[in-house]
């Protein structure tokens, strides 16, 4: 298994160089407007915007500045902020359990809703609750997150005034934005798990657990879901992947301070090294929420090595 991981890293790397070298060039070559300028406004004094940009390196070859950028990254340096003056790392790491908190939040809903959701369509096929459950999986894929999340604010707070508009700090801020983020996930996940627990209910070692006159309960849960589980497990990993990156909107949408509303508020400032290190960031999180999910397989079913 670490010979599997090693190899799994070592692939990570050039994927990680070319998503850091997309994102410099659609900074740097791409995106209109001068950081230090906006950070200073239009009456700053030319020769104080001189000497910054002389200080960041702004004046160094685009050349110059994209090795620098990658050696830094390779050692973990992420830059400094150009409006904040701190470190890249110290800003996303402040911001970080807020967005693990909604993501996680939102996963469990998922899970929860989609598993259980998909269990049933697959148990009674073709039944009132397969109709209404899967109709409901086909809005989830269709509603975009913000769209929801305005919906979830105008029903919950302002007509019926039960939960907090936005903002952050108790359980009650989490419930709407965790909902609005969880939904589409949940409607992946319940498609898959009705589609992967059709495949195996219908096989011989499943009638043959009947036969024994096994409880229903048991032949579904502990012989049937885990075996249809992987599939699932990679919708829910992927999911997992893209959730990240989906609290950006529903960040904004509910006045959440994580990761991705101060992703958006660094597009707007033109803070370059805090946008090339916020997706670099997500994107190796990413990476690592597929490894494992490549390794939950073996925990799954034993019959899967890593060689």
């Amino acid at each position: 298994m670490l010979t599997y991981i090693i190899r799994k890293g070592a692939m990570a790397i050039p994927i990680l160089i070319g998503i850091a070298t997309i994102t410099f060039l659609l900074n740097f070559v791409f995106v209109p407007g001068d950081p230090v300028r906006i950070a200073m406004g239009t009456n700053a004094d030319p020769d104080t915007m001189e000497t910054i940009r002389e200080e960041m390196g702004l004046n160094d070859p685009l050349i110059m500045q994209y090795g620098r950028f990658i050696g830094n990254a390779a050692r973990g340096d992420l830059g400094i902020s150009y409006t904040t003056r701190r470190p890249v790392m110290d800003m996303i790491l402040s911001r970080l359990p807020a967005t693990a908190m909604l993501a996680t939040s939102a996963m469990a809903i998922a899970i929860i809703m989609g598993v259980t959701a998909g269990i049933v369509s697959a148990v009674k096929p073709y039944s009132f609750w397969d109709y209404i459950f899967m109709s409901g999986a086909m809005v989830g894929v269709s509603m975009p997150v913000y769209w929801l999340g305005l919906v979830l604010i105008v029903i919950f707070a302002v007509n019926f005034n039960l939960l907090p508009v936005g903002g952050y700090g108790s359980y009650r801020h989490l419930i709407l934005p965790a909902i609005a983020l969880g939904s589409r996930q949940a409607a992946y996940i319940a498609r898959m798990t009705r589609s992967s627990m059709l495949e195996i209910i219908n096989k011989d070692y499943i009638k043959t657990a009947r036969a024994k006159g096994l409880a229903e309960k048991i032949v579904i849960i502990k012989h049937a879901l885990r075996n249809a589980m992987i599939p699932v497990i990679t919708v829910i990993g992927t999911q997992l992947g893209y959730l990240l990156g989906g609290t950006v909107l529903t960040e904004v949408t509910f006045s959440w301070p994580g990761i991705g509303r101060m992703a958006i508020d660094a597009v707007f400032r033109r803070d370059f090294p805090l946008i090339q290190g916020t997706v670099l960031f997500l994107a190796a999180v990413f990476i690592i929420v597929n490894l494992l999910v490549d390794l939950s397989y073996g925990v799954l079913d034993p019959r899967i090595r890593y060689d």
